[in-house]
């Protein structure tokens, strides 16, 4: 248990690290945008099924929020 939630942790420390660079090396470019956007749906999700318990939610839960996720960061990548 103990280790799972070590791995997540430095999995987001690397991906905020890596989301920090990517801004400080391209700025705001076309490209950066979604891949943040997806770099937080990442993050959303590492955070929800292991801090917020939600992995031993009913599948129901993990499904619903899962494509509500993906729509929604569709939706947002595609208006821009």
């Amino acid at each position: 248990m103990e280790k799972s939630l070590i791995l997540v942790y430095i999995l987001l420390l690397i991906v905020t690290f890596t989301v920090v660079c990517m801004v400080g090396w391209y700025g705001s470019s076309d490209v950066v945008a979604p891949l943040i956007m997806l770099f937080a749906v990442v993050k959303f999700l590492l955070v929800a099924f292991q801090f917020m318990e939600l992995k031993k939610a009913h599948s129901f839960w993990k499904i619903s929020l899962t494509l509500t996720l993906v729509l929604f960061t569709v939706l947002v990548i595609s208006l821009k």
